[in-house]
């Protein structure tokens, strides 16, 4: 018999490994941690990140915002950015520079690649 696993998506984001299996990892302040997979989670956001832009050379992320509004500048593109409001989503392709400043505190549901990436200091 297969079980039901409920999960508080306040306290813990989904890890989901190449191989399609998903477990739990408790949320810290600060990233998520990297998986060699892709890291799902919902977070709110009330600042913008304290970095100044991430990568994510593994694979695509997805940005969904479910309430609040956020813009997403990339560096391929840095004079425009695309504002985003509930129920609007992007993707951001791999290796693509980009940076999410808060316009409205937000609840934001991201899937991430992993395991590699990296960030530059404000």
């Amino acid at each position: 018999m297969k079980k039901l696993i409920p999960v508080d998506i306040t306290r813990f984001s989904f890890n989901i490994s190449r191989d399609l299996c998903i477990s739990t990892a408790e949320k810290k302040p600060g990233p998520p941690e990297r998986i060699d997979g892709m890291t799902a989670g919902i977070v709110t956001m009330e600042r913008n990140a304290p970095h100044g832009g991430e990568v994510h050379p593994d694979g695509d992320e997805i940005l969904y915002v479910i309430s609040g509004a956020l813009s997403v500048t990339s560096d391929s593109n840095p004079g425009e950015c695309l504002r985003l409001g509930p129920g609007d989503a992007c993707i951001v392709e791999r290796g693509e520079w980009h940076r999410v400043q808060v316009l409205e505190k937000a609840q934001l549901l991201h899937v991430t690649p992993g395991p590699n990436g990296d960030h530059r200091p404000e």
